[in-house]
């Protein structure tokens, strides 16, 4: 990749540091999507001896590149993300990477294929991961950044991508556990 292609491009990604989440830190700011992607990644890393017939590298690129559409489209709460929304998605995810070259390209777009297929476990995890992101932010939220229907979204969220393994499950059953006690204090 030339100097100046790699420049541009990070020049392009850099919304995502900019675009704000739907989720708040616990100091009572808005989480950006930056954010989110770079502690997905740490997720990933950190549970890699879990997993070790996975190529955690490759979930690490998923969770680092799973949100690049958002640096045009910006965050859409998964409650109200649409078909509309995710095919928005899809083309601003083809808008940035047509800036790379085209090695680059392939590597990204063929990780996209796979985390849309979520037939390989590596997506499984992947996605995964990402929701109880999610959960663990809005855990670490100020209880009164939650909308009403969080109460009950947070205990149910992702659930169902955790099923995938036994590791996911329990991850997904303690954070469920600290979605309680918050909703009881």
């Amino acid at each position: 990749m030339e100097q100046r292609e790699f420049i541009d491009f990070l020049n392009l990604i850099e919304k995502l540091k900019c675009n704000t989440r739907h989720s708040w830190t616990s100091t009572g700011r808005r989480e950006s999507v930056a954010e989110h992607s770079w502690r997905l990644a740490v997720m990933a890393m950190l549970c890699g001896n879990e997993y070790p017939d996975l190529d955690i590298n490759k979930v690490i690129k998923m969770c680092l590149v799973h949100d690049f559409g958002e640096a045009i489209t910006g965050d859409i709460p998964a409650f109200l993300k649409t078909d509309q929304h995710e095919k928005a998605e899809d083309v601003a995810v083809n808008t940035i990477l047509a800036t790379l070259p085209e090695a680059e390209r392939k590597e990204i777009s063929a990780l996209f294929d796979e985390m849309r297929e979520r037939a390989t476990p590596e997506a499984k995890l992947f996605k995964a991961l990402d929701n109880m992101e999610a959960l663990v932010s809005h855990n670490e939220a100020d209880i009164s950044t939650w909308l009403p229907r969080e109460y009950d979204d947070n205990i149910i969220y992702g659930k169902e991508n955790a099923s995938w393994s036994e590791w996911t499950r329990e991850l997904h059953k303690e954070i469920t556990k600290d979605t309680i006690k918050k909703i009881g204090e």
